[in-house]
């Protein structure tokens, strides 16, 4: 499984920010887990899937000083922390 921050910013209609997530490489029963069980907003894009995750300004992972300047280590750590979470709960019976 691959994960990757395709997108982030500010949804003006739900007042949040978001990050976008695609996920790729995924067995099709992985993809119809995600895709069935997750509370996220998802949508599929052929074999991949898309995530979007909403933060209140105060929680948004991309949005401080620090993130700004060192925007690829956070990027970076956003995708590893999300592989993190879809993989255990995928292993979760």
């Amino acid at each position: 499984m691959k994960v990757k921050i395709i997108d982030s910013g500010f949804n003006e209609d739900k007042k949040l920010n978001y990050v976008q997530y695609r996920v790729s490489e995924l067995d099709k029963s992985s993809l119809e887990k995600l895709l069935s069980e997750l509370e996220e907003e998802i949508k599929k894009d052929s074999d991949d899937l898309l995530i979007t995750i909403y933060h209140p300004p105060e929680y948004f992972p991309l949005g401080s000083d620090e993130a700004q300047i060192r925007m690829e280590d956070f990027i970076s750590r956003e995708e590893i922390e999300m592989n993190i979470f879809l993989s255990s709960f995928l292993q979760e019976d």
